[in-house]
């Protein structure tokens, strides 16, 4: 829906002074009238009922009724402006301008002191790409009123974006004299003389708004960046030094001073002013933060660590509360090479704010590996998808954590969402989501839809030796496709030879499949590489000696199975019969 530029509104007072233009027969006529005069009040009062419906069904936003409406009431009451005027409004909310225009000029023309009327042509000029002449209403409306003073910065706009400067600033100066110096039209004015190349009344503009409003830096601190943009350092210093005269407390014009001293190689007096500004609570830790982490990709030099470790004090001391901060100092550590300390202060800036999503993924994947706490993981994932729940990458983390934590039933639920959001712009991510759902998928016990899932993963990426030795190592739980398997975990050992897993799953596929002479090969060598293998692997290879009829060395591995969490339920039946139990 459209809305007008310029505030185009109807007034509750024209509105009644229509109606009653069109009712006023209606409440005083005489009993005796003329056939043509009782036909006109008629008429009359059809056309106030249709606009009364007109206005009902726009301010319902039912543009097409209001459309029929209206045009029924201009059928009876042709030369009614209020009338014309609102179909203009109608038909400029729908997007058809152009179509809008003669009924705004109309009405315009039937009431020239209505300023409104005037302002919907101004803006559907504006619309048709025509500036010149919806500035030419509304530099009649500024020059001829008082009142409409506020439209000067809409149609000093209108002459900028028509390359008419000396039209927008003779609009400016107008407006400044009528309010008074007001930033808007200063900064108006600087572009007008920037685009101009008239740098010194740019700068003229600046001084008039820093003395119009003394002791505000922000209007200081963009006249510097005028002067900085324009090579004239000196200038600006000279500005800044006398501003930090009169207002030493003002830690922003400090830091503007450190910028451009730093500049002209002035160093030691930089970092001066660097650590006084550093040291008010006034100065936004953001603005800290930045200047903190610009420092951090300099050339390392004693004399640049010494003054981060001053910056960082300052930082902790007064912005420990500010998310950036934290951030900062976190990436000082991990160029420092502690990542531990890193991803301490990574954490406490997503705990201030955990809207970061880079930051946040970059805890996400460094919090995995070997000994990876997953259940503090699981607050970081969650705060993912909380945060930016239309990223599947979240959601495809949640559930690996989830999964990770024995939650499989959810994990399916988040992967799935995963590969929903993705729909398939990212490949490597569906993949990996289909073999983390495979796996989930055949914990829950829905064998058919986890290998499934697996196949999905292999077509996207027939290498992934994840995927491959799972697959292999379920399908050999269920005695089903061995030949499969082995192909697939033959194809995980040739690449990673020495890796334990992958060495387990051959040799228990080979076993399922009654090679147990290779299959013990294969599991000697996965327990020889392990420091710890587990239990699975030891119970496993004790069922495969058992085959091999060697029984006494059987009952040695199951015994050194016994008490693990990973064995199977059939390792005490094992022990006490002395013989393998499927």
């Amino acid at each position: 829906m459209q809305h007008s530029k310029f505030a185009v509104r109807f007034t509750p007072f024209v509105f009644l002074l229509f109606l009653l233009s069109l009712g006023y027969s209606a409440c005083f006529a005489q009993k005796n009238l003329s056939k043509k005069e009782a036909k006109l009040q008629e008429t009359k009062t059809k056309a106030s009922r249709y606009f009364i419906e007109g206005e009902k069904a726009l301010v319902l936003g039912d543009l097409e009724k209001a459309y029929f409406y209206l045009q029924h009431a201009l059928e009876m009451a042709p030369d009614e402006p209020a009338i014309s005027y609102k179909i203009a409004e109608v038909l400029v909310r729908s997007n058809q301008a152009e179509k809008g225009l003669p009924f705004a000029e109309k009405a315009a023309m039937a009431d020239p002191d209505n300023k409104y009327y005037s302002l919907m042509v101004a803006e559907i000029y504006t619309n048709l790409n025509q500036p010149l002449k919806a500035a030419e209403i509304l530099d009649r409306l500024t020059s001829d009123s008082e009142k409409n003073q506020q439209y000067n910065l809409d149609l000093a706009s209108l002459y900028l974006n028509a390359n008419e400067f000396d039209k927008a600033l003779i609009v400016l100066d107008r407006a400044e004299e009528y309010y008074g110096v007001r930033e808007p039209f200063t900064v108006q004015k600087q572009r007008i003389y920037l685009r101009k190349n008239d740098l010194s009344n740019a700068v003229k503009e600046g001084e008039k708004l820093i003395e119009a409003f003394p002791g505000n830096p922000a209007y200081v601190l963009n006249l510097v960046e005028i002067l900085y943009n324009n090579a004239r350092i000196n200038q600006a210093l000279d500005l800044v030094n006398g501003e930090i005269k009169k207002y030493p407390n003002q830690p922003e014009l400090q830091m503007a001073a450190y910028t451009l001293l730093k500049e002209k190689g002035e160093i030691a007096q930089a970092n001066q002013l660097l650590i006084s500004a550093f040291q008010s609570p006034d100065l936004d830790g953001e603005v800290k933060a930045k200047t903190f982490k610009s420092m951090l990709s300099e050339m390392q030099t004693s004399q640049r660590d010494s003054l981060l470790d001053e910056m960082e004090a300052l930082m902790l001391r007064l912005n420990s509360t500010d998310a950036m901060v934290q951030e900062v100092i976190g990436e000082r550590r991990g160029k420092e090479g502690n990542m531990p300390a890193a991803m301490d202060f990574f954490k406490k800036s997503l705990q201030i704010q955990p809207k970061n999503g880079p930051l946040l993924e970059q805890v996400i994947l460094n919090s995995f590996g070997e000994n990876a706490d997953f259940t503090e993981i699981e607050t970081f994932t969650t705060m993912g998808v909380d945060e930016f729940p239309e990223a599947p990458e979240f959601w495809f983390y949640d559930g690996v954590v989830k999964s990770a934590t024995k939650k499989d039933s959810l994990a399916v639920q988040s992967l799935t969402k995963s590969v929903q959001l993705n729909a398939g712009k990212n490949p490597q991510l569906d993949q990996v989501a289909f073999g983390s759902l495979g796996s989930s998928y055949y914990t829950l016990g829905e064998k058919d839809s986890a290998f499934v899932y697996f196949e999905k993963a292999l077509v996207l990426n027939p290498n992934d030796e994840q995927v491959l030795n799972n697959y292999a190592y379920f399908l050999s739980l269920d005695k089903r496709d061995l030949e499969k398997a082995r192909t697939m975990s033959e194809k995980v050992v040739k690449k990673h030879p020495t890796n334990s897993t992958y060495l387990d799953t051959h040799a228990w596929v080979l076993f399922q499949m009654g090679s147990y002479e290779e299959a013990s090969q294969y599991m000697s060598d996965a327990i020889r590489n392990d420091p710890e293998p587990s239990g699975v692997m030891l119970e496993h290879y004790g069922d495969i000696l058992f085959h091999l009829g060697k029984v006494s060395d059987a009952m040695t591995w199951w015994k050194k199975a016994e008490g693990s969490t990973e064995a199977s339920d059939k390792l005490a039946q094992k022990l006490k019969d002395g013989k393998y139990h499927e």
